[in-house]
């Protein structure tokens, strides 16, 4: 069996971690010093509007001090950062990916949020809980990576209290993809799963959840990944300068990929809100 870790690396908005310490550099911020999390979110969020989406998710779920949140695909850490910063919840960081998981730990420890974020490294579907119960469980553009949707949500709500929230912003199919688009999706997208809307509120009632919001974000995600590629071109010279060319290179083929992608209308966008019954 492949390592889900390996895999996923063939979507090019994973490769060149480095280039947050080259952000870093450019904030003329040493490799070591104190941070805040409002100077990392121009760079930390991997997902779309920043957190704003953040934001979202605390607005839909409740989360305030005290509460227990998971955050599955935790990336570089900043949603998580964010969301304990702003509200004093306590998160739990799962990570796939290692290098990804290493930088998030090194930038959450030097923003003084080490006692706040719990960073774990792993695989959502394997890692041991030991027990572990949460108010809310939510997730950027990550659900659509995991292939086994049962399982997932099974582990979702085996985690969640009675009455918690998944907030889930995530990739969907708005017509049926070919078998080559198929084949694309997986190697540039890491694609496992893509349902329809109708299908992803199937899935979630069969799995013992109530889905309080199915908001279709396909036309907003379409725009702004285009606003985001013309914003990236724009300022080709100053990231050219700062990363280098392999680095711009790679970020504009994935924008470039996803604008495609979303324009030509069968992906999708979907916000996710449902509570464990």
């Amino acid at each position: 069996m492949n390592d889900p870790s390996s895999d996923i690396k063939g979507m090019k908005l994973y490769h060149h971690v480095d280039r947050v310490v080259n952000e870093l550099r450019e904030l003329g911020k040493d490799e070591s010093g104190p941070l805040r999390v409002d100077e990392l979110v121009a760079f930390d969020q991997l997902h779309y509007h920043g957190t704003e989406a953040v934001d979202e998710a605390i607005r839909a779920t409740g989360i305030h001090e005290g509460s227990s949140v998971l955050e599955i695909g935790s990336g570089l850490g900043g949603p998580a950062r964010y969301l304990a910063h702003s509200t004093g919840a306590a998160v739990t960081a799962l990570e796939l990916q290692e290098d990804h998981h290493l930088v998030a730990s090194d930038l959450t420890a030097r923003c003084g949020l080490g006692g706040s974020v719990k960073h774990l490294c792993g695989d959502f579907l394997t890692h041991p809980w030991d027990g572990e119960r949460f108010q809310a469980i939510v997730s950027w553009l990550t659900l659509y990576h995991i292939p086994q949707r049962e399982v997932l949500l099974e582990r979702c709500r085996s985690l969640l209290e009675v009455g918690g929230f998944v907030y889930a912003e995530d990739l969907c199919e708005r017509r049926p993809f070919d078998d080559l688009e198929k084949e694309e999706l997986e190697s540039e997208l890491f694609a496992n799963y893509l349902p329809s809307r109708d299908q992803y509120r199937l899935d979630l009632v069969a799995a013992g959840f109530e889905a309080v919001l199915l908001e279709d974000m396909s036309d907003d995600w379409t725009a702004f990944t285009r606003a985001r590629l013309d914003q990236y071109l724009e300022h080709r010279d100053r990231h050219l300068r700062v990363h280098g060319e392999e680095v711009f290179e790679t970020m504009c083929s994935f924008y470039e990929t996803m604008v495609r992608l979303f324009s030509g209308g069968k992906l999708g966008g979907i916000r996710v809100v449902a509570r464990r019954i």
